[in-house]
């Protein structure tokens, strides 16, 4: 006997905050089709509408065709991934960690209409410091512990490997290196896992000799946890990366395509880590968050990553207490 299943629920991303981040990552996700349907929700009524419509003049051009949003927060409903990208802009110079107060309040006052109009959904902070607010989410919310994260490193990791293709003229995604951590000042590159192709890139060589020095290792890790001062000194903002990153996340979820991404979740006692939440390779999917892997580290990077770690929990501690 042949069952015979009707088509199936189009997926929803809705996007809360029709500013510079939360447009890209809606232009994003409807460019690459993440999403069947695309929804934009901000209380600035005329503003979100306005990028509504602008976005649904381009719908003919894209790989996802709906496109729908307003002031209403009932525009979320049915989603299945809610992203979270209002809150305060940061200033240039200032540490992603000097928002968390002021973020913490704004996020607060959107949780509400998520439980009520998307209470399946899988939440995804982009607001920064994206690492505090994850475990304000999850604690003011009620939310299962899995089905809340961050964008986390993903960003910084693109960076990484960027820079890294860029110096010795390889394709970025024949690069594997991750920044983990905090989303911040404090994260770091896991140099002990980096990997050119199935060559380490403490062990890359040209003409005969290591192409990276340990200053030079300390001088790419700085260009990258410093990139986005540099942007929001240059533009007011980062946006166009961080939608594209984003987009890719949801992807993961939605495509359940249980894919390796450094985005931060609520550690459980991974490297003895608990109650907090910061980056670590993650298997991503339909569920959120799979299973955080304790990828072996070197006793420095150990310890930079417990630095990182109490770094995140000083600032959740003024929050929370």
């Amino acid at each position: 006997m042949r069952t015979i299943s009707g088509p199936a629920r189009p997926s929803k991303l809705s996007v809360i905050g029709a500013g510079g981040v939360g447009v890209a990552i809606a232009y994003a996700a409807l460019i690459r089709g993440s999403a069947d349907v695309v929804a934009l929700h901000d209380l600035n009524a005329a503003k979100v509408e306005a990028e509504v419509l602008d976005l649904a003049h381009g719908t003919q051009f894209l790989a996802s065709k709906r496109v729908e949003g307003g002031a209403d927060p009932r525009v979320m409903a049915g989603s299945d991934v809610v992203i979270i990208t209002a809150g305060a802009k940061q200033q240039p110079g200032e540490p992603r960690l000097a928002l968390a107060a002021r973020n913490a309040d704004i996020l607060k006052s959107v949780l509400p209409g998520i439980r009520e109009h998307a209470p399946d959904a899988i939440v995804v902070l982009v607001t920064n410091p994206c690492d505090v607010l994850t475990v304000v989410a999850q604690r003011e919310g009620g939310l299962d512990p899995a089905r809340v994260l961050s964008s986390g490193t993903v960003l910084d990791s693109s960076r990484l490997r960027w820079r890294l293709s860029e110096l010795v003229q390889v394709d970025a995604r024949s690069v594997h290196a991750l920044m983990i951590g905090e989303h911040g000042d404090s994260e770091f590159p896991l140099w002990s896992r980096a990997k050119i192709g199935p060559m380490l890139v403490r062990e890359w060589m040209e003409d005969d000799r290591v192409r990276f020095t340990s200053a030079d290792l300390d001088r790419i890790a700085d260009e990258v946890v410093h990139a986005a001062y540099r942007i929001i000194e240059g533009k007011g903002a980062t946006s166009s990366a961080i939608g594209v990153s984003s987009a890719r996340i949801v992807e993961a979820i939605l495509r359940d395509e249980r894919a390796v991404l450094p985005v931060s979740s609520i550690l459980t006692g991974q490297h003895g880590l608990s109650g907090l939440a910061l980056s670590l390779p993650t298997i991503v999917g339909r569920g959120g968050i799979e299973q955080v892997l304790e990828v072996p580290m070197e006793e420095h990077e150990l310890a930079r990553l417990h630095a990182s770690a109490e770094t995140i929990a000083a600032s959740l501690r003024s929050v929370i207490g």
